[in-house]
């Protein structure tokens, strides 16, 4: 049992109500390891890992976690927390090692175990197609900025979903398509690396094209599964009330939010980010728009922290005064409740999940406890902040933790713990934090509050 209460009032408990969606989440890359194994083809992060000095520690993604070699533990694992599903993603250069053609058999033989393991535990799959590791012989062909990715990633989608028909409840197409525009392509710190505004913001608009021509593809197809996508999302503050630290606040949440989400649900994209991008502005053919704007199931929401812009550019988050998170990030619950607020008056959402909440901690495994308070209390002040969206009207039905494990933390590689499990890397021993039991304990208490 976890040594930790609740600070949740009765109010914010029942918010959540009996069908409210509980769960985990993790992606394939940070978890699975065997990057070489039963016929995987390679990634763009398998060849930006290989790159000198591109990890903090040198590190790679070929063991990982070992989930691949783990499977029925971890997932006996995830049925002790109590939750209700599972939000993973599917390695695309594993079951589809060039990214088009040929499927791996047993690629999808180790995912078809994953599904029918969490069925049969009774957790619900939910499915996300592409969590940033794009086959690397599709980025030899241009990658996300080559159209015809566009159409290899529809035809990628329909065959999963055809192959899971009717055993996954959820599928998304894209996890926080910024970061692979951004920190992949424009500030190249992510794979597969490149510095090209140009090149970032043509990856971002054919991320958003492959996403609605994706779910029109599968509406076709009779995909029964919910449908829709997952963005990072943050508020953006201004460092003060100068002109131009609001109009340097006003251009940072055009780039991150209303990039995304004024042509997903506007049909267009925000006219003084444009003119902002000038000459780097994407290629939009007519017609994408329309295609763009597909109706949705769902919209997935992460969210670990606000941003603080001036016209001299970010603001440091120690300057802040809040405590902050192993990776600097600043933390600050109220903004999940500001942001949920703010999507729901801007725009007419579908349902709402929290896809990601959590935080890195530098935490201790002594005598098989982990006391990660810190972690906890992180969760237990983002769950009021989603009760307090939910009294407020937001359609919010589902949150799930990031994330499962300890895991490689991209360029932190194994620097950083995000898990409420932790994993000893040499031994592979999985121990559960006080934070896992304090949200089993926790889910506990929901469900039999749902069935008095």
């Amino acid at each position: 049992m976890s040594d930790h209460t609740l600070p949740l009032s009765p109010a914010h408990l029942a918010a959540f109500g009996p069908d409210f969606v509980w769960g985990v989440a993790t992606s394939a890359f940070q978890i699975e390891g065997a990057s070489t194994e039963d016929g995987r083809g390679a990634s763009i992060w398998d060849t930006f890992c290989a790159q000198p000095g591109k990890i903090a520690d040198g590190s790679d993604g070929s063991v990982a976690c070992d989930h691949y070699h783990r499977l029925e533990a971890d997932l006996d694992l995830i049925a002790g927390l109590g939750v209700d599903a599972y939000r993973f993603s599917v390695a695309w250069p594993r079951v589809q090692p060039l990214g088009s053609g040929d499927w791996n058999p047993p690629g999808l033989a180790f995912y078809d175990r994953l599904v029918d393991g969490l069925l049969a535990r009774g957790i619900r799959p939910y499915l996300t197609l592409n969590h940033w590791d794009l086959p690397e012989a599709l980025q030899q062909q241009g990658g996300w900025a080559a159209r015809a990715t566009v159409d290899h990633f529809v035809a990628y989608a329909r065959g999963i979903a055809r192959h899971f028909a009717g055993r996954v409840v959820s599928i998304a197409t894209h996890n926080e398509p910024w970061v692979v525009a951004i920190l992949g392509n424009e500030t190249g710190i992510f794979a597969p690396g490149i510095q090209d505004r140009a090149v970032a913001m043509q990856v971002a608009h054919h991320l958003l094209l492959s996403h609605g021509k994706a779910l029109q593809a599968l509406r076709v197809d009779g995909c029964a599964a919910e449908l829709g996508i997952v963005l990072n999302l943050a508020p953006i503050h201004a460092a003060s009330e100068a002109p131009e630290d609001l109009a340097a606040a006003r251009l940072s949440d055009g780039r991150l939010l209303r990039w995304f989400m004024d042509p997903l649900f506007r049909g267009a994209y925000p006219t003084d980010v444009l003119e902002h991008l000038g000459a780097d502005a994407p290629q939009v053919l007519p017609g994408d728009l329309e295609l763009i704007c597909q109706p949705m199931d769902f919209l997935g929401v992460n969210y670990y922290s606000r941003s603080v812009v001036g016209a001299a550019g970010l603001v440091e988050a120690k300057s802040l005064g809040n405590p902050l998170t192993d990776m600097d990030w600043e933390i600050y619950p109220a903004g999940l409740d500001e942001l949920l607020q703010r999507l729901h008056r801007d725009y007419p959402l579908p349902a709402v999940y929290i896809t990601e909440n959590g935080a890195a901690f530098a935490d201790q495994c002594h005598d098989g406890r982990v006391r990660d308070t810190a972690r906890v209390d992180y969760l237990a002040r983002h769950l009021e902040a989603s009760a307090n969206a939910i009294l407020a009207g937001v359609p919010l039905r589902g949150y799930m933790v990031w994330s499962l494990l300890d895991n490689f933390e991209w360029a932190s590689g194994y620097l950083k713990r995000f898990g409420i499990v932790h994993v000893d890397y040499a031994t592979q021993q999985r121990t559960l934090k006080d934070s896992a039991l304090w949200y089993r304990d926790f889910l506990h208490g929901q469900h039999e509050r749902s069935a008095a």
